[in-house]
């Protein structure tokens, strides 16, 4: 098992990685300091099936009260309409201002779970437990929380950090072969910006991560949070170096939105993204053309798209593109790499990242 803290002064809280989690929820509940009392657990209808009763379980013998709130799975539960049903389900649950909302599931879950958490009472505490590998390698762990409105992916959010995050490692054995192949866009990215011995780690263990062998992905769990952990703890509110962590996320965000939520999964989305990020890297940030290939090549043997989609390039795409949250006036500031395992910013107009595309 994995254990460390993100060190956020206030907002410090620990992460635990490993195995056999999920049972023990209710005990490191309490280690990190919550108090018993009413609670909520916020989980999809597909993953309340398989770990709702388990983890209703573990917080019960903890002495947590704890309602059961299922949303239906998919992006298009992060919604202002499911948003305000929830809401309505934690004043029926009478909630105060001691309660906890722990968000069980991937990253819809958690960034609506968090986001309630974070208005209600105008802040409850949340516990992310995420079930998902795209969840429990990145959106788990920053406080990033938010919903979807129609013009744009996230748009509505607010920052708001958990009090723990427990990733149960054995969740990801029940996860769709889809779902858990879009996790790993969100491991290769943190290789591609700030870890190029990683990359070669991920060249050599890609064929053992694909079978989910236990030990491998216990450490690209662990070492991906450590990796996000380390620059949101230098930059908790996104003013610089976490807009690194966006590397794919702008043209992956547009998509997202062009094709209808839940046409891509995000990591797929991310993917084609980190692809197209690296042909402009070549252009605008100076990446050799040898490391973007190696980059796009790691990305396939995942098993992830790399190509644009067809008809990708219409009035959707452009208008969600121009609603990125980076937006500078007619341009973006846009995640580039000038070489594997380093990233950088740099304003591109709209028109440059359309270009090598046109």
């Amino acid at each position: 098992m994995g254990s460390f803290r993100v060190e956020l002064g206030a907002n410090a809280h620990p992460v635990e990685t490993g195995a056999g989690l999920l049972d023990r929820l209710g005990a490191r509940a309490l280690a990190a300091g919550l108090t018993a009392g009413r609670a909520v657990i916020v989980t999809d209808d597909h993953v309340a099936r398989l770990y709702g009763a388990r983890a209703a379980t573990a917080l019960a013998a903890a002495g947590f009260s704890a309602s059961m709130i299922e949303v239906a799975a998919g992006e298009a539960s992060k919604s202002i309409a499911t948003l305000g049903a929830l809401y309505d389900r934690m004043v029926a649950a009478q909630l105060d201002r001691s309660s906890v909302v722990f968000a069980l599931g991937g990253g819809v879950v958690g960034d609506l779970a968090g986001f309630a958490a974070a208005t209600y009472l105008r802040g409850i505490a949340v516990v992310q437990v995420p079930t998902t590998l795209t969840a429990q390698v990145d959106s788990a762990l920053g406080g990033k929380t938010g919903v979807n409105h129609p013009a744009a992916k996230n748009l509505i959010g607010a920052f708001h950090q958990p009090r723990l995050i427990v990733a149960d490692v054995a969740t990801l054995a029940t996860l769709p072969e889809r779902e858990f192949r879009e996790g790993l866009a969100e491991v290769i990215k943190y290789g591609a910006i700030m870890d190029a011995p990683m990359i070669a780690g991920l060249e050599a263990a890609m064929p053992a991560i694909l079978r989910r062998d236990p030990a491998r992905l216990a450490e690209i769990v662990d070492q991906s949070l450590r990796h996000k952990a380390a620059v949101v703890q230098r930059d908790e509110r996104e003013g610089g170096l976490r807009k690194i962590l966006n590397f794919g996320h702008t043209i992956g965000h547009a998509l997202e939105a062009s094709a209808g939520y839940g046409s891509y999964f995000h990591g797929e989305a991310v993917a084609i993204g980190m692809a197209a990020a690296a042909a402009l890297s070549r252009a605008h940030g100076g990446l050799p053309d040898d490391e973007a290939a190696r980059l796009v090549r790691l990305i396939e043997a995942a098993g992830l798209p790399t190509r644009m989609p067809a008809g990708w390039r219409g009035a959707d795409f452009e208008r969600a593109l121009r609603l990125d949250k980076k937006r500078a006036h007619d341009g973006v500031e846009f995640v580039l790499l000038d070489r594997l395992g380093h990233a950088l910013t740099r304003r591109l107009t709209f028109a440059e990242i359309l270009a090598p595309f046109a």
